[in-house]
């Protein structure tokens, strides 16, 4: 869930009072959510989506409303789980093996048949240690790129053209010819954005024609009296 009406006009007041309210970014913010960061600046939402503007670390980034709540006090940013440390190699166990060795018999007459005698060796089994696993790096922290808006608008037979991109505003609206706002929505390609433009300006094109014909119907008119008058 993310800020309030009510959370953001707090926002504003404290901004207003000098200070930078502290904010938590929310799951929709991605891998960032359950960061910190302390909100510089609040632009027009009329204009942009992402019209909050946060510090993050030594990174200004605009965000929605969507993205961000307010940060509960004694809130620390989330830090990522250690990787677990390896496990230890067990010691090697002593294993125990029966070898038997022959004694020779001697050589003397009537000497007693070889006696066979058991030995008792102890051999430490080889075990070889478990190998340590790499530690998982962690993965870098991925920065909203921010978005880029063209503008095109018709207010009171005049087409505009504007582009912002992020908080900077790249190109503030200025005036161009309708041929030049019918020839952008040609390569676009998208068949409602060009059907809408071409109906404006076939009115344009229609009111036009027909003020210039009543223009030269009172010129005529115009012209036939200054006749009559012998001028």
């Amino acid at each position: 869930m993310g800020l309030s009406t009510k959370e953001l006009t707090t926002i504003k007041e404290t901004l207003a009072a000098g200070k930078k309210p502290r904010v938590m970014f929310t799951e929709s913010a991605g891998q960032i959510a359950g960061q910190i960061g302390h909100v510089v600046q609040l632009d027009d939402p009329s204009v942009q989506e992402d019209w909050i503007l946060v510090k993050f670390g030594a990174d200004i980034l605009p965000f929605p409303p969507a993205d961000l709540s307010i940060a509960p006090r004694g809130a620390a940013a989330k830090k990522a789980p250690e990787p677990a440390p390896p496990a230890k190699a067990a010691p090697p166990e002593p294993e125990f093996k029966i070898v038997r060795e022959q004694v020779p018999a001697a050589r003397k007459e009537k000497a007693p048949p070889a006696a066979s005698q058991e030995k008792i060796v102890t051999e430490p089994e080889s075990i070889p240690p478990a190998p340590r696993k790499p530690a998982t790096p962690k993965a870098a922290k991925a920065k909203p790129s921010p978005s880029f808006t063209v503008t095109l608008a018709y207010t009171e037979g005049e087409w505009m053209v504007g582009a912002v991109q992020g908080a900077k505003t790249l190109a503030k609206p200025y005036l161009i010819k309708p041929a030049d706002a019918l020839k952008m929505v040609s390569m676009l390609d998208v068949p409602g954005v060009q059907e809408a433009v071409e109906t404006i300006v076939s009115a344009e094109r229609e009111q036009a024609k027909a003020h210039a014909e009543k223009l030269r119907a009172e010129l005529a008119e115009l012209e036939a009296k200054l006749a009559d008058l012998g001028a």
